[in-house]
Formats: structure tokens, sequence, C-alpha cells
């Protein structure tokens, strides 16, 4: 292995001048040995004197091409097979095309022939996280095969829509220093994009012009299943090709016919591919003690923040794709190569079910909607688990127990699978009412593609508004945003939106979604992320000199009054020793009060 020395102050810019500098090794010296592995889908690889031979495999598939190359190898496909079409969907905040590969047996490869053709689509996007490249690489050698390798057939009952890299700008923020944890490719993008965003958090919030471009694309080319193409970090197993999804393995779904096609339908195909071309397929793995793997792994839900719960909530089925970062890189892109390509057989062989799984979901109109997954807390079942063996050792940097993998296989039985269960039941109400002063929110909803009715006059309505309560905010930014948690009070209030605002039916396919973006205590909601945080802020006051002999009065007038008041400074030292505290806690019962503090402008009709 190569080793680099750095210069002290260049690698470790914190540390005194004075500390030592010693030669930093190769990234792959840090890892765990990598048990060997050979399996047919090595087969896969192209010759060299393949004229359609892709970057990557030039390269022995040791190393991954930059953005520019990769487009320009398909850009060259796509002009010459009829299967293959390039389109450019959106734009990156650094001025990069994100393009989607669409391969298709249809006449014009517009989304109407997709949509008519009676097949259903596949949707595989590599990339979100530009240092889990894998599914890039696996996908161009796909297309090869599908143009001029005689794989052609799997667009007899599928159509395939492939996004390459989807953060391109955190791909070209490329160095073999940039993911540790991982073994290959020799040089690796980044995890967030230009705008420091993390995309796979990205999908209710809709921030960067690429989530904005991704949720346009699902609208438009209106895919039947969803493949989002990741590397994992964490623990070290003999699995070398993981995913999940929400509702697997039983638990609950937000779209449980399509959790169901997955365990039918997918779940089965892929396994026997993978298996049958050497590879160990298991399920998607977090441990929930990297130190001690015996305490179990958790087997829960993403939240619609993420790329499986996102697609959970429209009844889009999707999939999370986890190599394993252990594993070496040719490893990896051979058994992604085996994911996509059974993944697109099975959407071909079982369309009809896919369909009406699909169709199932988005006409169902649950009254009670899940949220907040937990980390565990669900039911519980057991697995044999094909793990590697591993010594403890005390770390003198940590001062405590780490873990050094050995390389050698360990079976684990009985290994408990930890099921989620929501932390919130929402109520779905008939619809919400939207100010057209919250521009910023419809716009999101808008870009979701929620059905909405834009009210062309004012309109006075009575609905449920909610009291904001127990309000906490975050200290320190997430993802862009100064995050929150509420309790709400329902009231009752008579209100009139203003022409512009907006009314959302939640009799719709995306009504789910609707509830999540907006009912508060959601932890994707729009209110969690920040949407509505003026409604947090007093802007009118009253001196001393007012309230002071109002309260007497007020206390005079009214004995039940007095006698809360009486309560409040027998339990609360600290406010009976406050007299601001005590000021404003009479003028939070007049009638000068901003009766708009604390109110979410979401209107509930019931």
């Amino acid at each position: 292995m190569r080793s680099h020395a750095i210069p002290c102050l260049a690698l470790f810019s914190f540390i005194a001048a004075q500390t030592l500098c010693a030669t930093v090794t190769a990234p792959a010296d840090l890892l765990p040995p990598a048990p060997a592995w050979h399996g047919a889908s090595e087969a896969l690889v192209a010759k060299a004197d393949n004229p359609w031979i892709t970057p990557a495999e030039k390269m022995q598939l040791l190393d991954s091409p930059n953005y520019a190359d990769t487009i320009a190898w398909l850009r060259q496909l796509a002009d010459a097979s009829p299967l293959i079409d390039l389109q450019e969907f959106g734009r990156t905040p650094q001025g990069r095309p994100l393009y989607v590969v669409v391969a298709t047996k249809e006449k014009f490869p517009t989304p109407p022939a997709l949509r008519t053709s009676g097949k259903p689509t596949l949707l595989a996007q590599g990339g979100i996280h530009s240092g889990e490249i894998d599914g890039k690489d696996a996908g161009l050698m796909l297309l090869r095969d599908i143009a001029f390798g005689g794989k052609d057939a799997l667009l007899d009952h599928a159509n395939f829509l492939f996004v390459p890299v989807f953060n391109a700008d955190g791909h070209e923020r490329s160095s073999e220093w940039n993911r540790p944890n991982q073994r290959g490719p020799v040089h690796q993008g980044w995890r967030t994009t230009a705008q420091n965003l993390n995309l796979n958090r990205d999908y209710v919030k809709a921030d960067s012009p690429e989530m904005r471009a991704m949720l346009r694309l699902i609208q438009t080319w209106a895919p039947s299943l969803y493949l989002d193409l990741h590397v994992t970090d964490g623990i070290d197993y003999q699995y070398d090709i993981t995913y999940g999804y929400n509702g697997w393995n039983g638990f609950t779904s937000w779209s449980p016919q399509g959790s169901t096609w997955l365990e039918k339908y997918f779940r089965p195909a892929v396994d026997g591919a993978l298996q049958q071309s050497g590879h160990i397929p298991g399920p998607l793995i977090m441990a929930i003690n990297n130190r001690d793997l015996t305490a179990g792994i958790v087997g829960g839900n993403g939240d619609p923040r993420f790329s499986t719960g996102y697609g959970d909530l429209r009844h889009l089925p999707s999939v999370l794709l986890e190599n394993h970062s252990l594993k070496p890189y040719p490893q990896r892109v051979l058994g992604t190569y085996i994911f996509i390509e059974s993944a697109l057989a099975a959407v071909g062989a079982h369309a009809a079910e896919l369909t009406a799984a699909i169709a199932a979901d988005n006409t169902a109109r649950p009254a009670e909607i899940p949220a907040n997954w937990g980390d565990g807390g669900g039911p519980v079942t057991k697995m044999d688990f094909l793990g590697i063996a591993y010594e403890e050792f005390v770390s003198p940097a940590s001062g405590v127990k780490e873990v050094r993998w050995l390389g050698t296989p360990k079976l684990y039985k009985d290994l408990p699978i930890i099921g989620d269960k929501p932390g919130v039941i929402l109520q779905r109400p008939k619809a919400y009412y939207v100010p057209a002063t919250e521009s910023d929110v419809i716009a999101v909803l808008a870009a979701h593609g929620v059905r909405m009715e834009t009210l062309a006059e004012p309109r006075t309505v009575e609905a449920e508004f909610y009291r904001l309560t127990d309000v906490k905010t975050a200290t320190e930014p997430f993802e862009g945003h100064y995050t929150l948690t509420a309790d709400v009070k329902p009231e009752r209030r008579t209100e009139t939106f203003p022409a512009g605002s907006v009314r959302i039916t939640t009799d719709q396919p995306l009504g789910e979604l609707a509830v999540v973006m907006l009912e508060p205590q959601s932890r994707d909601s729009l209110l969690a992320w920040g949407f509505f945080n003026e409604v947090l802020q007093r802007t009118e006051y009253i001196e001393g000199y007012v309230v002071a002999p109002m309260a007497e009065k007020m206390l005079a007038d009214s004995p039940p009054l007095k006698a809360e008041f009486e309560a409040k400074l027998a339990a609360d030292e600290k406010f009976a020793k406050d007299p601001t505290a005590r000021l404003q806690w009479f003028y939070a019962r007049s009638k000068f009060y901003d009766e708009r503090y604390l109110l979410y402008p979401v209107g509930l009709e019931r």
C-alpha cells in the first residue's frame, strides 16, 4: 500500500504547531481485513477490447470516473443505441446539469409514452451521497449490456430510468481521503452538496435545487419502484449487499400493499439472483451498539426526510440499498449490478401485482396515520446473523474498549431484530387551509405535487386551529434549519383566509403526505423544520405601570383568577420571585395580549 507523508500543519491545522506529525498511511491500511471473495458476477466485467467498456472497468473497478467522463460515456451510448436516451432534468447550485438515462423500447422516450406503455417503470438513483458511488458504475455496466450485451429483454415488460449521480457537486469534491470507513474506489466524492445539504434528509423540506428537480422527475415520469443506491458504514459482517424498505419483515408502513409486494415478489427475486451470483444479501443493518453486536439490530422504518420514508408516504415502493463499505469496490459494484438487474426483472415479471398494490395504497384513506418512527420499541424477531469475529481492546485514544474486526466469519444465533413503533398517531382531517402569507409553505407542498385549491377571493371559515405549547427550539442548526418540537392545544376559531390561500383536501393520493407535512407534532412537519418560526415571536408589549393596576382589578373582579394566581405562587418559587413573570401572567390573560401568539396559522376542516 502507498504511504503519504502529509505536512503536519496542512493535515491538522487545529493542533498546536509543536505537536509531532506522524506519517499517515493510505486509507485502506486503516481498515480490517476483507474476506476473500469470488463470484459468478465477475463474468460481467467487460474485456479490455470491448468497445463499450465503461470508464470504471478500464480501471479494473478500482476507481471511478469523474462526472464529465461519466456523462460523456453515457452520451456516446445514447447516440449509438435506440434503446438509450440521455436527458437533463435539473441543475445543481454550481451549475452542473443533472441527467437521467431513459432505457425503453417505446418509440419515444417521453413521460407520456412511458406512462401509456402499460409497463411499470423502475427508477434507480446513484450518488445521492457521492462518496457512495457504486450505483453509478454498476448502472453504466448494466445499460451497456442492455444496449449491446443481449439484455434488452429486460425492457420487454418494464422501462428503466437511471440517475447516475444525484449529488453532482458533491461528486466533484473528490479525494482519496473522503471516506476512511470505505474500501474503494480510490477517489470518492463528498456526502453533502455544494450548499452543505444532505439530500437524503431533504425529501420533505425540499430546500435544494437537486431535490426539487428529483420531485419533478418522480411526478413527471411516475415510476412504480424507486431504488436509492448507497454504501453503509458501521459494523463488519459477511453480507456484501444489504437493503431495506418501510414495512419490511411485517412492520407497519404507510403503503401496506406496496410493502407486501416488496416482501412477496421483490425480495425473493433479488435475494435469489444475488445468491446465484456469489453475493450474500441481507437486511438493512443498523446495530444498536457498534461495540456490542449481541445487543441486536434495529429493523425500523425511515421518516419521510429519507428516500424510503418519502417513497412509502407517497405510495411509491422504495428500497434503500446499502452495500457494505468494508467489501472491495469490484465486489460491491457487481452486487449492485445484479441488484438493479433483478429488480428490473421483478418489476416486469410482476407488473400487474405491482400496479394493483400501488393503486390500492393510493385509494386508501386511513383515519389514523402513524409518524415519528422511534429507535426500536416495536416487535422483536430473531435471525441467525452472518457476522464477522472481533476482539476487544482498550484504546489509549478513547480510553474505553474498542472493537477490532478480524475478517473471519462468525455466526450469531438468534440475534434480535428490534422493530419500530410510531411515536405519534396523527388524525386525518377533511382538509387544511394554508394562508396566502405562508407562500414558502405553499410552494413546498406544490413541489411535492400535493393537489390544492387556490382561493380566488377571501373565504371565512370556522375551523380547528392549534395553539402551540411547550415549544423547544434547537440550539444548533440541522440541514440548514433550526428545528423545533411543540405540543398543541386545539381551539375552534372563525378565520378569514385571504385570496391566494389554499385549501388542501386529504381525499387524494398524497393526503397522508399532506398530513405528515402539516400536523405540528410530526417530526417531519414543516413547522418542525422551522417554516413557521414567525409565530414564536411576540411583537407588542405592555409596560409595568399599566399592567400592575390592571392586575389588581383582575384579582378583585375574578375570585377564580385570584385562586389560580395564588396557587401558581405557592407551586412555583421561581415564578413567585420574578416580578416581570408575575405581571406577564396577567398580561397573557388580558384582552390586550396578542391572541395570535403561538397560533399555528393552518386551519383544519374536520
